[in-house]
């Protein structure tokens, strides 16, 4: 299958196996400000120089080519929301305003003649842990990303659960404090607000312009403005008190936050994947001590808290990971480029 990941500024597109290996993969850039048929031929122009080296011929023009003969069964695309996985529409994504209620599966099918699966980012990544990471041999999964943003995934009996009208799963807009920050969703104390990577980010400034001493400013060449999370953990690898002391704040926010999550779905396992998640490893096995006083639940000590196997080839393996579940599901190779099912 081929994966696709589309973000803001780049298309990232590869071959992925069925044990959720990369084969080869590559990334344009993404057109995300002129008319949809820009964007859509630059998600086409990666998938082409997929299939290209698949077939080991040069990538034909996107206009009415298929890819039958390549062995490449279906192309499945981690897509900025709002989005409807049901119909593979984009609605109205604020990072690709190219697309407004654009049928992105519907034209990618159109152009290749093979099943397209859309989703976004989070349930893709987190089907993906499902299959072949953190999150294989369990049936109820809570999957959450942090980077820019904080986004989520729930796996009920292996299946990405999408709700009534497949909005569901925005666990990084469940707010922690009603009277908190404002966050960019326009809600007050979400999750995101405190812990995303520029959420920590924020905080770390804050506390340096109010007098806290800290090798952050060093990192950012001496200006304030130019602190970023990955700073953070890079002082902390150093020592630096006070980022210490920034992401262990962090994991007690993370910590409230998933003590909710676990009174809510009590999953078998909950795996962090994303950027910032990786200078939150060390801490796993504190986040995992404080649940126990963040939930009633009684046994939720026998949840694991796992780092999830796939970093930043998460979109791209999880945009395969949909097409696979979708052909496991029964949605065979037969299915016909104008069906959708969840």
């Amino acid at each position: 299958m081929i994966g696709v990941d589309v973000g803001g500024t780049k298309v990232a597109a590869g071959l992925v196996d069925s044990g959720g290996g990369i084969l080869f993969q590559t990334r344009n850039p993404m057109v995300a400000n002129e008319g949809p048929e820009s964007g859509l031929a630059a998600v086409a122009s990666a998938i082409e120089a997929v299939a290209a080296k698949v077939s080991g011929a040069p990538g034909a023009s996107m206009h009415g080519i298929g890819i039958s003969g390549t062995g490449i069964l279906g192309i499945g695309i981690c897509a900025p929301g709002p989005l409807d996985p049901t119909t593979g529409v984009v609605l109205n994504p604020p990072n690709v305003p190219c697309w407004r209620d654009f049928p992105l599966a519907g034209e990618v099918a159109k152009l290749y003649g093979v099943r397209v699966k859309v989703d976004n980012d989070a349930n893709a990544a987190g089907l993906a842990e499902a299959l072949w990471g953190a999150g294989r041999g369990y049936n109820n999964i809570f999957y959450f990303t942090i980077g820019t943003g904080i986004g989520t995934a729930i796996l009920l009996n292996g299946r990405i659960f999408h709700g009534r009208t497949g909005a569901a799963g925005e666990g990084g807009h469940m707010s922690i404090d009603y009277k908190g920050p404002i966050c960019g969703c326009g809600k007050r104390g979400c999750i995101e607000a405190f812990a995303s990577g520029p959420a920590i980010a924020r905080r770390a400034r804050a506390r340096i312009e109010a007098g806290c001493k800290s090798s952050l400013l060093d990192l950012a060449g001496g200006k304030l403005e130019l602190i970023t999370g990955k700073m953070i953990g890079q002082a902390y690898a150093a020592g630096d008190p006070l980022a210490t002391e920034i992401l262990r704040e962090t994991v007690e926010l993370l910590s409230c936050w998933l003590g909710n999550i676990i009174d809510l779905l009590e999953p078998d396992v909950m795996i962090m994947g994303g950027g910032a998640a990786s200078m939150l490893k060390p801490f796993i096995g504190e986040m995992k001590d404080r649940l126990a006083k963040c939930c009633v639940n009684s046994r939720s000590g026998e949840i694991p808290l796992a780092p999830a196997r796939y970093g930043e080839d998460a979109g791209v393996v999880g945009g395969a990971a949909l097409c696979f579940a979708a052909a496991g599901n029964g949605d065979g190779p037969e299915m016909t480029k104008n069906s959708f099912s969840r």
